[in-house]
C-alpha cells in the first residue's frame, strides 16, 4: 500500500531528480477528500480475460487432431398421445388416464 493511499493525498518525492534541476512543479491539488486513482504494478485481469488467457491449449500433434466422440443415435421417443379410432372410445380417450393408484400400507 503507498503513502497517498494511506493519506488520501499526493505526497511528493523528496528523492526526485527532476525537481532538484528546477523543473516544473506539479498543479495544487485541489477538492482535497476525493479518491485517488493510482497506477497499479501488478494490475489483476477480469474474470473472462483471465480466464480466456489461462486456459488449457491442445499443444500436442495427437491432442490436435483428436475429434469429438460419436455416440449412437438415441432410440426414438415414446408416443405421448394414442391414436383411438372408434366413436365409443372417443369419450374415454378424451381424458388422459392417470398414474396408477399406490398401494396403501396398513398401519396398527
Amino acid at each position: 500500500m503507498s503513502i497517498s493511499a494511506i493519506f488520501g493525498a499526493a505526497v511528493p518525492n523528496r528523492c526526485s531528480t527532476a525537481a532538484s534541476f528546477g523543473a516544473r512543479k506539479a498543479a495544487p491539488r485541489l477538492g482535497g477528500g476525493a479518491a485517488v486513482i493510482e497506477c497499479s504494478s501488478r494490475p489483476q485481469k477480469k474474470g473472462t480475460s483471465h480466464h480466456m488467457k489461462t486456459r488449457p491449449r491442445k499443444t500436442q500433434p495427437w491432442d490436435i487432431k483428436r475429434r469429438p466422440t460419436v455416440y449412437a443415435p438415441l432410440p426414438p421417443l415414446p408416443p405421448e398421445w394414442t391414436v383411438v379410432s372408434s366413436d365409443a372410445d372417443a369419450s374415454d380417450a378424451a381424458v388422459p388416464p392417470g398414474p396408477p393408484p399406490t398401494p396403501q400400507l396398513a398401519t396398527e
